[in-house]
């Protein structure tokens, strides 16, 4: 039962078209990646689940990181190592997005949810340079969904919701990886963001 309602407190919480716990972005203009790292940006457009918030984490060393809450109509930059990298997004469940990126280049993921028991699902998708993908760049869709997008930033009442719910973000992640690895080579590809998937 106490499981059950800290869930429900958690859902609650993370209610709203945009997250109260994000704020907005002093600059709303993507810059490029600074020299020696690179730069992610995590992007949220829905025509369902518009009310459910995304949190987005860097699993890359095995322990959640805490990058951010994507909402409907928002983004959040990350700024990491070049290399390879795992992120990780939470909903009523988790999924994986394995990147493996260029120093001095900005790559972008899509967060779609899909409807779950007692909230959204939601997943992380690759945007690419290749006009067949399912996002790309050259997509009308996908360009309308990054200009109009909001920057937000963390907040001091984001991260202190990171640090309370961070028990069961860590069942999720050891709960969903095991079930994302064992997904053939060609789904774990699709859920993978290329060195050349760059702007």
């Amino acid at each position: 039962m106490k499981k059950i309602l800290t869930l429900l407190v958690a859902v609650i919480v993370l209610s709203g078209c945009k997250s109260t716990m994000m704020q907005s972005a002093q600059s709303q203009k993507l810059d490029n990646a600074e020299s020696g790292s690179a730069q992610v940006v995590f992007v949220r457009s829905a025509f369902v689940a518009q009310a459910i918030q995304a949190s987005v984490f860097d699993v890359t060393n095995g322990e959640p990181e805490f990058i951010g809450i994507v909402s409907d109509e928002t983004q959040v930059k990350y700024d990491t190592e070049g290399g390879e990298r795992m992120f990780m997004v939470v909903g009523e469940s988790a999924d994986f997005l394995k990147a493996e990126l260029k120093e001095g280049k900005t790559y972008y993921s899509i967060v779609t949810p899909r409807m779950g028991f007692w909230k959204a699902r939601f997943s992380l998708h690759p945007v690419r340079n290749d006009d067949s993908a399912k996002f790309s760049y050259d997509n009308e869709r996908v360009q309308k969904m990054m200009k109009n997008a909001e920057f937000v930033e963390v907040t001091p009442e984001a991260e202190k919701w990171a640090t309370n719910n961070m028990p069961d973000i860590k069942q999720k992640y050891a709960e969903y990886l095991p079930a994302w690895k064992s997904k053939d080579v060609s789904q774990r590809q699709e859920a993978t963001l290329r060195a050349e998937d760059h702007l």
